[in-house]
């Protein structure tokens, strides 16, 4: 049987890079008072909007117990996705996470792998539970109190050397790894090109996103049928929004560059909300099977499409 490392953390660390995650942290796993009473002042405002499952989730994203009893350590992780801006001549308003394999699987094998080392390092298998965005876990708060990164202005988490496109997964162990690393600095300063180029005003203040403004929410979460104001907010995005990362200085050279697997899917970068409106349903299959547009299905996309299509045909009717 494998002996157990003095530093663990050290060990696991050298794993995951290995793995090609762009950090690694590890925390307690009881959130900060203040980040549980900003979570819970965004509920009682309804800035969530219809993400009725961010308000039944409460209980568990600030108790982790429920998820793992046991847990004594949170692995967070980053992997990044900074693929390259859309190409010149590429039109198709879908944001960069959307235009690539769904890393909801990608992040999970990945996790799995480093599972798997843990064991060798520890010398014996944790109980574990694995979070890839889809479980009720502060996520942002673990990151921070593991060091990996600080949330920035647009409320995303800032990685050093990556910026923010990054995928968040998280590892819930009953295994207790400390590492003592200091806060990370304030990464935006007196900073707010991202609050000046959010086009729907969604970013009230710094930190503080209403989420009921955002295209990203508008065109992937909300699953009813637009508002006259919500369609003209959606301007030219058929599927999220990457505004005010486009203009983060520090997505600008990161130095970290996006993971293999994440090679944009050149046939997702010209598509027209017209070729969408006339997707059938095995089209639309074979077009974003294995990516994140599946999972709102082709009936949203084509919401999204047809208000696009009319933002696009006022504005034509603007210049005229």
């Amino acid at each position: 049987m494998t002996t157990r490392p003095e530093n663990p953390a050290r060990e696991i660390r050298r794993a995951a890079l290995k793995l090609g995650f762009a950090a690694v942290g590890f925390s307690s796993p009881t959130p900060r008072q203040q980040a549980a009473e900003r979570y819970k002042e965004m509920i009682a405002e309804r800035r969530h909007g219809e993400m009725d499952y961010l308000e039944r989730g409460l209980t568990g994203r600030l108790d982790p117990h429920l998820l793992l009893e046991g847990v004594q350590t949170i692995v967070s992780l980053a992997i990044s996705y900074h693929t390259p801006p859309r190409p010149e001549g590429a039109t198709s308003g879908i944001a960069r996470y959307a235009r690539i394999a769904d890393y909801h699987q990608v992040v999970r094998e990945r996790a799995e792998a480093l599972l798997l080392d843990i064991e060798h390092i520890l010398g014996k298998r944790p109980r574990s539970y694995i979070a890839v965005d889809s479980a009720p876990v502060m996520e942002k708060e673990y990151a921070e109190k593991g060091s990996i990164g600080r949330t920035g202005k647009n409320t995303l988490l800032i990685v050093p050397s990556a910026g923010s496109y990054v995928f968040l997964a998280e590892l819930l162990i009953d295994e207790a790894i400390t590492e003592e690393r200091p806060p990370l600095p304030n990464p935006c300063g007196s900073c707010t090109i991202c609050i000046d180029a959010c086009p729907t005003g969604a970013l009230l203040t710094p930190g503080k996103l209403d989420a009921t403004r955002c295209i990203s929410y508008l065109t992937v979460e909300l699953k009813r049928e637009f508002t006259a104001e919500e369609a003209a907010m959606t301007g030219s995005m058929l599927f999220g929004c990457d505004a005010c990362q486009e203009h983060c200085p520090h997505n600008q050279r990161p130095l970290i560059a996006a993971d293999p697997a994440f090679a944009p899917k050149t046939e997702l970068l010209q598509l027209q909300p017209e070729q969408i409106l006339k997707l059938s349903r095995s089209q639309f299959k074979a077009l974003f099977r294995g990516t994140p547009i599946w999972r709102i299905g082709l009936k949203r996309l084509k919401r999204n499409a047809r208000a696009v299509l009319k933002n696009q045909n006022q504005k034509t009717r603007g210049r005229c």
